[in-house]
């Protein structure tokens, strides 16, 4: 029995222990597969966040960097998303920075509740930023900068109290700074430049204790500067540039020790510089108050600065002397200009002997001052990185010190309205990589040293205005890199030299007006085809005018009144269509007031007085306007209209039969000879007709060419006919035919580069089939070998006598051939030649075609200026890619065209396609409205020529344009600043659209042809 029951009792024992392990594995494995499936589902909330803010992105097909945002990997592992080690499954970091992604921010990143960084640099997105941010109370870091975000900066960030970094930057936002951003305690940088916003600085920035950075500068900000500012003890960068504050700026800001750049430029600031400023703000590198209304005087403290690079106060109403600068070794750029500093007496200079310590002094900026005195000699110790000096309109007199010359690397010197005599220091010829040189103006005399012609880099040479005698250097005809030459108004005399005239680099003006020249005009004027304006009036020349003029067929002005010259006016004049100012007064020419003056239609100005011409003058063009024209003192001229009060012309006499007659029978003989004529031109060209049926349409309309045709053509492919090279060869002006009536350009690949041959067939296959007035016309190709049996491939094109966009857009860069600047409405219809040839390419041929290489210098212009797409050596037809690519293929398409120009997703190795085609001419638009490069040294950090312009826009148009559009103009011809600025920004905004980064948005480029033919007609009506 109680063996029994003691058994029974181990059963149940057992059985209770084993019911409880069971239980207590099944508990476990409960526990296991719940977190299991914690961990492949992760934070519910945190997933559902994500998916929504992708749902809102837009990415680059090119650059799927969104497609591992799936449910088959775990959120954690998506791309730009960091999880929390402590806290599992909790977003704490997103950065989606350059990604090319656009679309809008969803208001569900609010629900990251245990985010900490945020991050969407250099990207597109659009619309507002979201308020729901401000329910990241954990957020440190909130990075936006470099988008197209709209709207207001929501009040309500605020709440994200643990801020360190704020960077709103280089958007579009708009409103007030909110007050409510002084309540960031942690805040370290604040960043809000380049946006619209609006309003006054709050006075609750003051609260910022541990702010080092705050830049707001590019806004439209008005009001005073708060002094609660003077409370940011730890800020180093103060930017508030470039707005539109006033008032003066509060001593407090003046006491923040820690600054090391401080900068207010171009607002409205008024007041002085604290004598003691420079004591308090040791650390000091970069100071600018530049454009604005300050007053008193430099303080003496400056000298205590010497950590200071950049000074900058140009442009306000500083008087006074400046301090001595000698402990400002470190100084760099010093910009004082157009102030009214210095007492006009001597000494007032004294301070250059202190900046011989400046080593690194590459700008020196005095101009427009109240400096008098002599240059010191001194000047020849200043800094040998010395670039810029510019001390033109002061009061300086005395020679120019010979030490000069040992500034080797200067490339802008301007000593222009002062009054300095004496000669020009033969030693001036040591500054070989000078560009600009202006001496106008002033009291110099002597003769010219022939030193000049060691100027190679020069492209502006301005003497006028001085008292130098002597004959013009012929090594001036050395300057092959000059646009401008002025040596008016001075006592020049001997002839011409024809080195100097026929220097075909000249393209904006040459001016050697009132001098004692003698002798003819020389026919190498013929040289100056690029030509924009010349004046050689009020000389002593003679002898009749060069029928050569008939060459410069771009020339604007031509005025040769005050000499002697004679004859007639040659007929080849009649080629210079683009003249709007023609004064031929005060000569001895002769004979009938030709037609052809009167069919130039943009002829505003005609002065023929005081001549010895005769016969009728015309009425229409030109003569159709008595204050337009003037012929008085020619006393054989009559007709004209009745405005003019000249004598009528004698109608003739009535003919004798005799003469009738006469006039009859040869009237006859006449009609009898031009229709034996039309028979025979009739029986020939069946003739040639017939033959042409048995000959290929090829072998016929193109010219038939061989090596040594073109060695002949181009005289041997002679350095002097070289008029371009580029990656895979040269091209030479060569001439075709006995006759010589055929001028060619001959691109000639160098075989030895790798990618020539392909390069060669490429465009062979690209131009093959293709026709449009858009689109450089090739002649014939020529693939054979030269006399050394290696292979020689060409190919030829017709000339364009204008030469590339290239040149005409940035003619400083020394090229030969440089033309003059292009106007406004010239450039809107080259811009719409290239589109039209683009759109062309894409969308009319029977396959469409990527030209890849799209850049100014890729743009030919013809004798019209009519643009012509040229060089398709990277050119590709879409259907070929579509199938035939390889991978390794796909990688060199990717990198395809030219730095700067090349689409971006080139560079990632995605395929060509049409969007890559505009995004070159977005670029090309942008480069020919702006004259910038996209390569401009000014473009770092994350700066480019698209987001340049697209900071400036609308609000500041005509600040970034070309400066010739804006400042150089006829009123009478373009429109106002109001019609050109909404002009302007039509234009930049169509570059814009076509130079984004998403290829899917943007433009497309028929619909670039269509607005800008638009603008066109509202521009010329």
């Amino acid at each position: 029995m109680t063996s029994s029951y003691f058994l029974s009792s181990v059963l149940a024992l057992i059985l209770v222990l084993a019911i409880s392990f069971v239980c207590c594995c099944s508990s476990m494995a409960s526990t296991m597969d719940s977190k299991r499936s914690a961990l492949r589902g992760g934070n519910e909330t945190d997933r559902l966040a994500l998916l929504a803010i992708k749902a809102q992105i837009h990415q680059d097909p090119n650059l799927p960097v969104m497609s591992s945002w799936n449910e088959s990997n775990h959120f954690c592992m998506w791309h730009g998303v960091t999880c929390s080690r402590r806290h599992l499954q909790r977003v704490i970091k997103l950065n989606l920075t350059s990604l090319k992604l656009s679309g809008s921010i969803s208001p569900h990143i609010g629900n990251l509740s245990f985010l900490r960084d945020l991050r969407l640099y250099n990207n597109n997105f659009t619309n507002k930023i979201p308020p729901e941010i401000g329910h990241l109370r954990r957020l440190r870091i909130l990075g936006l900068p470099n988008n197209s975000l709209s709207g207001p900066i929501p009040a309500n960030i605020s709440n994200c109290f643990n801020l360190i970094i704020l960077d709103v930057s280089h958007n579009m936002l708009v409103g007030n700074i909110p007050s409510e951003l002084g309540s960031f305690s942690k805040l370290e940088y604040l960043d809000m430049h380049v946006n619209y916003l609006t309003g006054e600085v709050p006075p609750s920035l003051g609260n910022l204790s541990s702010l080092g950075i705050l830049a707001a500068y590019g806004n439209n900000l008005v009001g005073t500067i708060p002094s609660s500012l003077g409370q940011l003890k730890k800020l180093k960068h103060f930017a508030l540039h470039l707005n539109r504050l006033s008032g003066t700026i509060p001593p407090s800001i003046y006491n923040i020790s820690s600054l090391l750049s401080f900068s207010m430029g171009f607002n409205q600031i008024q007041g002085s510089i604290p004598p003691t400023l420079f004591r308090i703000l040791l650390n000091l590198q970069f100071f600018s108050i530049s454009q604005n209304q300050f007053t008193g005087s430099l303080p003496l403290s400056i000298s205590n600065a010497t950590n200071l690079a950049v000074f900058q106060a140009s442009g306000n109403k500083l008087t006074g002397q400046v301090p001595n600068l000698q402990k400002l070794r470190s100084l760099v750029k010093f910009y004082i200009a157009g102030n009214h500093l210095g007492s006009g007496s001597d000494g007032d200079l004294s301070f250059f002997s202190g900046l011989t310590n400046a080593t690194q002094l590459e700008l020196l900026h005095i101009a427009s001052n109240n400096f008098g005195g002599t240059l010191p000699t001194s000047i020849s110790n200043l800094s040998t990185n010395l670039a810029v000096l510019d001390v033109y309109e002061n009061q300086l007199h005395g020679s120019i010190p010979a030490g000069i010359g040992n500034l080797v690397n200067m490339k802008q010197l301007g000593l222009f309205g002062n009054m300095f005599t004496g000669n020009i220091p033969t030693d001036i010829g040591k500054l070989s990589g000078l560009g600009r040189l202006g001496f106008h103006n002033n009291r110099l005399s002597g003769s010219l040293p022939s030193s000049l012609g060691n100027l190679t880099s020069l492209f502006l040479l301005d003497l006028q205005g001085n008292n130098f005698n002597g004959t013009i250097p012929t090594s001036l005809g050395e300057c092959h890199s000059l646009l401008l030459l002025d040596l008016s108004r001075n006592n020049l005399g001997g002839s011409i030299p024809p080195q100097v005239i026929g220097l075909p680099s000249l393209s904006i003006y040459m001016d050697l007006s009132e001098n004692s020249l003698s002798g003819s005009l020389p026919l190498e004027v013929g040289k100056l085809k690029n030509l924009g304006g010349l004046n050689v009036s009020n000389n002593m020349l003679s002898g009749k005018l060069p029928s050569s003029l008939g060459s410069c067929a771009i020339l604007e002005v031509l005025v040769l009144q005050g000499n002697f010259f004679d004859g007639p006016i040659p007929p080849a004049m009649a080629s210079l269509r683009g003249i709007q100012e023609l004064d031929l007064s005060r000569n001895n020419l002769t004979g009938e007031i030709p037609e052809f003056l009167a069919e130039f239609r943009v002829l505003k100005q005609l002065n023929l007085s005081f001549n010895d011409l005769w016969g009728a003058v015309p009425v229409e063009g030109v003569f159709n306007s008595a204050s337009a024209t003037s012929v008085v003192g020619n006393t054989r001229l009559c007709g004209g209209i009745s405005d003019l009060h000249l004598p009528k012309c004698k109608s003739k006499e009535s003919r004798s039969p005799s003469v009738k007659l006469t006039i009859s029978l040869i009237s006859a003989f006449t009609l009898l000879g031009i229709a034996m004529l039309l028979t025979f031109l009739f029986l020939c060209f069946s003739k040639k007709k017939s033959k042409a049926t048995s000959s290929s349409t090829l072998a016929d309309s193109i010219l038939q060419v061989s090596y040594n045709t073109l060695l002949k053509a181009t005289d041997g492919f002679s350095v002097t006919n070289l008029i371009g090279a580029g990656s895979f060869g040269s091209v030479y002006k060569g001439v075709l035919g006995e006759d010589g009536a055929q001028v060619v350009a001959v691109k000639v690949f160098n075989m030895l580069r790798r990618g020539a041959s392909k390069s060669f067939l490429a465009e062979c296959d690209a131009l093959r089939n293709i026709r449009h007035r858009n689109l450089v016309p090739i002649l014939t190709a020529c693939s054979s070998v030269d006399s050394r049996g290696n292979d020689f491939k060409a190919l030829v094109y017709e000339f364009m006598e204008k030469g590339s966009l290239e040149e005409w857009l940035h003619p400083n860069i020394g090229a030969e051939d440089a033309p003059m600047n292009l106007s406004l409405v010239q450039r809107l219809n080259i811009a719409i030649d290239v589109a039209c040839g683009l759109d062309y390419l894409h969308h009319h041929c029977e396959t469409p075609i990527v030209h890849c290489d799209l850049k100014p210098s890729n743009v030919l212009l013809d004798n019209n200026l009519t643009g012509h797409v040229a060089d398709f050596g990277l050119a590709r037809f879409l259907s070929r890619l579509a199938h035939n690519v390889t991978a390794n293929q796909s990688s060199s398409i990717g990198i395809r065209g030219t730095v700067g120009y090349a689409a971006p997703e080139y560079g990632m190795g995605s395929e060509v396609s049409t969007s890559g085609d505009a995004y070159g001419f977005g670029i090309l638009l942008l480069e020919m409205f702006t004259g910038k490069r996209p390569t401009d040294h000014m473009f770092v950090d994350g700066l480019n020529l698209h987001k340049f312009v697209k900071m400036a826009f609308r609000e500041r148009v005509l600040e970034i344009a070309d400066s010739s559009l804006v400042q150089v103009r006829n009123p009478s011809q373009s429109p106002n600043d109001a019609d050109l600025e909404e002009c302007l920004s039509s234009i930049l905004g169509i570059g814009v659209a076509c130079s984004v980064e998403s290829p899917t948005d943007r433009k497309n480029i028929g619909d670039a042809v269509s607005e800008l033919k638009t603008i066109r007609a509202t521009l010329v009506g």
